[in-house]
């Protein structure tokens, strides 16, 4: 039997990354040669070269920035050299399919793909697509949801409703390895901030600051994001600070009794699955496209998390909001069980299978 060959794409940040590494080792498995086509220095490249049988493919990407910049102006070459790349690297390995996650490193490899003629399928975590998605769109054979009503804001019929996107892995964690791992006491509530792969400096800043005050109370993992970790906190009893998790997460999420984080869908979704009441912390639409404000409100409303406002951030609202989640944590756990799973990897599997080139 001759196996085939798939590119996954997508990169920028962690949440761009966990929906292929959900679906990349059943390829694997299936015998298919897996090729994955990022950036050359993202964090889709650390996080992709550690699992074993996918060839990276590093090419040139532009970035989308909110602010004024005189890269702005060099971006547009950046992509067309990626497309370029993109390109001559598709026609070397000849995939049947192409899987993108979105981010500006995938809009390179879709229209090369577009231009190879091998379908696409993109997949959007979020109610409203991303820039790079809505870039891609016209060039993808279907465009995979997380969001019911996320079809509504894309035009067309490509758009299928697959649910959330939830790595295997992370169902397996086991609580006491983590407690081992990080030195935590039995008994003692733990609270898990995330911060997302890039961080979050205020909602960092504001932890360090009245983390005595919640060691009385709670033991904590704080993932702070690339280059944003405090290392002399670190020997502050009942505080362990890093970058961010890869292998040690599942555990760790066992362990957790309460999540503070950004309100990324990919990450959201994944604490709904493990039952893990949260207050999200949303970006602004100062600093974003406001899309973890559409996913923060509808995670509000349906009862599976409380929302502070960036904005409305301080020593004593993070005090507060902390407080406020821990009271109503089993009312929230009750929702959360009221949630109508889907299996989306199997989804997205027949999708793919079904969109190949024969």
């Amino acid at each position: 039997m001759k196996h085939r060959k798939i590119v996954f794409t997508g990169g920028g940040s962690a949440g761009h990354v966990t929906v292929n590494l959900a679906l990349i080792p059943y390829f694997l498995q299936k015998g298919d040669a897996v090729h994955y086509i990022g950036s050359r220095d993202g964090i889709e490249k650390e996080l992709v070269q550690s699992v074993e049988g996918v060839t990276y493919k590093g090419i040139a990407t532009g970035k989308l920035r909110r602010y004024l910049s005189i890269q702005n102006l060099k971006d547009p070459l950046r992509v067309l050299k990626g497309v370029g790349e993109a390109y001559r690297y598709l026609g070397e390995v000849k995939p049947s399919i192409v899987f993108s996650k979105g981010g500006f490193v995938s809009v390179p490899v879709v229209l090369a793909a577009w231009m190879r003629k091998i379908p696409v399928v993109i997949h959007e975590s979020d109610l409203t697509p991303g820039l790079a998605n809505q870039i891609a769109l016209p060039f993808a054979t279907h465009i995979c949801t997380t969001f019911q009503e996320a079809a509504g804001h894309l035009k067309g019929k490509k758009a299928i409703h697959v649910g959330a996107v939830v790595r295997d892995e992370l169902r397996q964690g086991d609580k006491e390895r983590a407690r081992r791992w990080l030195g935590f006491e039995e008994g003692k509530p733990v609270l898990l901030f995330m911060g997302g792969s890039l961080g979050a400096k205020k909602m960092n800043d504001t932890v360090q600051v009245i983390v005595s005050k919640l060691t009385e109370t709670y033991q904590i993992v704080h993932l702070c994001g690339k280059g944003q970790v405090n290392e002399g906190m670190n020997s502050i009893k009942g505080y362990k600070a890093f970058e961010y998790l890869q292998k040690e997460l599942p555990d760790v999420l066992a362990l957790a009794d309460l999540v503070i984080s950004r309100a990324g869908s990919n990450a959201i979704f994944e604490f709904l699955s493990l039952n893990k009441p949260m207050l999200l912390i949303p970006l602004s639409e100062k600093v974003s496209r406001g899309d973890q404000l559409l996913n923060a409100r509808s995670f509000e409303t349906s009862g599976y998390a409380k929302v502070l406002l960036e904005e409305d951030l301080s020593e004593e609202t993070l005090l507060q909001s902390i407080l406020l989640l821990d009271q109503n944590k089993e009312k929230i756990q009750s929702r959360m069980l009221e949630y109508e799973r889907q299996d989306a990897v199997a989804e997205i599997i027949k999708i793919i299978e079904s969109s190949r080139l024969a």
